[in-house]
């Protein structure tokens, strides 16, 4: 056992670090339930009444912000409404709660949300007892993955298996298919004993106008990536760095308009919103509905719907703490915002991988990186390029080379966001992850807060 006063200094301030990021997170998480029982409140002001249990188990907001236009149409009609995250709550707090209704997202391929881990990982491994629960389901998901609502139905399995009996049969919704949410709302009329209004009020949009568009990535073996940015018009938006964009497309041969959700690449201060966009192709070469009108439809100046959309979920750390930044292609949109976020002051280091395909032509963002460096607002800046020669590698190659640092900086507190694809990247950089850090110190990162994803 050493007696160096130095090292003992050195491991005395490390716990304290340790100790002081643990107290944020918690700190964080606590505002966040003050908040929620502010709402909830204001939707069940009755003094002594029960009200219902409105939980939600979600990746990028949608799922908590559905959670919240249930509650509001519940109480509009005369049923008393809170909410809470699952993943807050045990096996003894649903049965307690008599009846509830969930809203739970699927995310990668038939995953829980990081923020539902623990849950997933202590409770759903068994049965529990919830006989006397009786409970509505809403899952989120993708049908273009292979575990279609794969969380959302493991959920509904483990619930019936512990005891507990559905209100109605689940309720699947295809990437925010609009007709499977009306069939939710008028499913609530089960609960309410009466009709809810047909239609939840649509996304409040804003009016916005093309700015600037640049061709990221000329001569790209890949799609075609721009950089799109557009100016506010007539109202001061206010968002922070890992939050979502949602535009509102045109309608096409009189069918709704749908929308379309980007990663924020850029901050209030810069006075516009920008995100990435690469352009998707159809299997008869025309281009994608929503990328080809923003690349190919829009001109400058003209008019947009959109809003920027809170996704708490990617929301990044005090800038005290050091910030590890892992994504591919687009992907760089929603990490850009994070490190642009540190500039003009003192920060615990902020360090970027990051994949691609060439250095000749896919070197997105280079002069900004490099001048981002220079000033310190980036630590340091690694990248792969997966189809140069003497290169080959992909960023989760990155982490696996440089293991020991990384497993330094994640000593340190550091926090890490990863943004971009989620076949293959996602989970190369998830196993390789677990590799460098090991799997059960991953999952302590995920559970608190200090691993957090954007992928799509």
């Amino acid at each position: 056992m050493t007696q160096d006063p130095v090292r003992w200094l050195w491991a005395a301030t490390a716990v304290a670090l340790w100790l002081l990021i643990v107290a944020a997170v918690a700190w964080r998480r606590a505002r966040a339930r003050r908040a929620a029982s502010h709402r909830a409140a204001v939707l069940a002001p009755t003094e002594g009444s029960d009200a219902l249990l409105v939980a939600f188990a979600s990746q990028t907001g949608q799922a908590e912000e559905l959670a919240w236009m249930t509650a509001s149409s519940l109480s509009d009609a005369g049923v008393p409404a809170r909410v809470a995250l699952l993943g807050d709550l045990e096996p003894g707090d649903l049965k307690a709660a008599g009846r509830v209704l969930i809203v739970a997202s699927t995310t990668g391929e038939g995953d829980a949300p990081d923020a539902m881990s623990w849950f997933a990982r202590k409770h759903m491994t068994a049965p529990a007892d919830l006989g006397g629960l009786s409970y509505a389901l809403l899952a989120l998901g993708d049908r273009t993955y292979a575990d279609f609502c794969g969380f959302g139905r493991a959920l509904d399995s483990w619930l019936q298996r512990s005891g507990a009996a559905p209100l109605f049969d689940r309720t699947e919704v295809d990437n925010g298919d609009a007709g499977a949410i009306r069939h939710w709302q008028r499913q609530l009329g089960v609960v309410t004993g009466q009709a809810v209004k047909a239609d939840w009020t649509p996304p409040a949009y804003d009016r916005w106008r093309l700015a600037a568009r640049t061709h990221l990535n000329p001569g790209s073996p890949g799609g075609e990536a721009w950089l799109l940015a557009f100016e506010p018009v007539d109202h001061s938006p206010a968002w922070v760095a890992g939050d979502i964009a949602e535009i509102g497309l045109p309608a096409v041969d009189g069918v709704a308009p749908a929308s379309r959700e980007y990663s924020v690449a850029s901050l209030p201060s810069d006075g516009r919103v920008e995100f990435i966009v690469r352009l998707a192709t159809r299997p008869d070469g025309s281009p994608g509905l929503a990328s080809g009108w923003l690349i190919r439809g829009l001109g400058a100046g003209d008019p947009v719907q959109m809003r920027i959309r809170t996704n708490r979920g990617f929301h990044g750390p005090a800038p005290e703490t050091p910030l590890i930044l892992i994504g591919n292609g687009t992907g760089l949109a929603g990490l850009r915002a994070h490190w642009r976020a540190r500039s003009g002051g003192l920060h615990g280091g902020a360090w970027l991988m990051f994949g691609e395909r060439t250095s000749a032509c896919d070197a997105l963002l280079d002069d900004e990186l490099q001048a981002a460096l220079t000033a310190g607002v980036l630590t340091r800046v690694d990248r792969a390029f997966s189809r140069d020669a003497g290169d080959g590698r992909y960023v989760q190659d990155l982490l696996v080379q440089n293991a020991d640092e990384l497993g330094a900086w994640v000593d340190r507190g550091a926090v890490i966001l990863v943004c971009g694809s989620l076949e293959g990247m996602s989970s190369g950089v998830h196993a390789a992850l677990e590799t460098a850090l090991g799997a059960d110190s991953l999952l302590d990162l995920a559970e608190t807060g200090r691993y957090r994803r954007d992928v799509y």
